[in-house]
């Protein structure tokens, strides 16, 4: 077992990663930090056909989680002292806000980058976060997966996850963030660090669906909001919703006007009989 770091030093430490995986600036960071963050790979593809084993473990390939669904997918080590259970923690909070349910809409796909990781601690893991999200139910649309330290590269890679093993300390220095991925594996959305808003992870996953998923409400919201993959997060578009509301403003006025023309002819119909 990892042994963990006076807290006030996990504390600095896990503000520093935040704040680094937020503004992809990690000039001047001190030694091995300057390594940590997020390199954007928007619409890359992630090589599917890299081997890990699953939480009952089953060997698998990354292609047995995609093809139908777009698909969450979050970069931890499970034996992480704070860091990675404030990001599960905030990956929850967003998806119970949710309508859409794991294996229904999209996958939640779990990978520990730390290869002396063993399945037994991915099952732990999966046990107490579907907890945390109270709907036992949506089971079979979680995956908590470890890997060889050749394929977890790779994937990190793939998706731009920078991350640095500090010997001193036995644990790994990384950024913060989950990701929304096509179902065919191409990263969609990054959206950063702890806190991910719900309508934000909604419309990402909308759009890495291809809009076969959501509402109409939601191609109004898409209409409204473009994402900014500086912050990770969606902006209102100021020229769009003032175009929305003069189409609505007009729509309304020629309801009105038509209902006032129906209401004059009924009335000319009647003066004449």
């Amino acid at each position: 077992m990892r042994r963990t770091s006076y807290l006030f030093t996990a504390l600095a430490v896990a503000g520093l990663f935040i704040g680094a995986s937020i503004s992809h600036a990690q000039e001047g960071l001190p030694g091995p930090l300057a390594d940590v963050g997020f390199d954007k790979r928007l619409g890359e593809p992630i090589p599917l056909d890299l081997q890990f084993m699953d939480e009952n473990g089953q060997p698998a390939t990354l292609d047995k989680y995609f093809g139908e669904r777009p698909v969450v997918l979050a970069l931890v080590y499970y034996d992480c002292p704070m860091l990675c259970s404030m990001v599960l923690n905030g990956m929850i909070t967003s998806l119970r806000a949710l309508a859409f349910e794991p294996g229904k809409e999209f996958e939640v796909l779990v990978v520990s980058f730390d290869p002396d990781e063993t399945s037994e601690q991915a099952r732990t893991a999966k046990q107490t976060y579907l907890a945390r999200y109270d709907r036992p139910e949506t089971e079979l649309g979680w995956h908590f997966l470890t890997g060889e330290n050749e394929a977890i590269q790779e994937l990190a890679r793939s998706v731009g996850f920078r991350y640095v093993y500090l010997p001193e300390e036995d644990q790994f220095a990384h950024a913060a963030g989950i990701l929304a991925v096509t179902p065919e594996g191409r990263v969609a959305r990054y959206y950063y660090g702890v806190e991910y808003a719900p309508r934000d992870v909604r419309l990402g996953l909308i759009e890495a669906a291809d809009n076969q998923i959501g509402s109409m409400v939601d191609q109004v919201l898409l209409y409204c909001f473009h994402y900014d993959p500086t912050t990770g997060k969606y902006s209102a578009v100021a020229m769009n919703i003032l175009r929305l509301a003069a189409a609505v403003t007009i729509a309304f006025l020629g309801l009105f006007l038509l209902r006032q023309w129906r209401r004059e002819r009924r009335h000319l119909h009647t003066v004449k009989a």
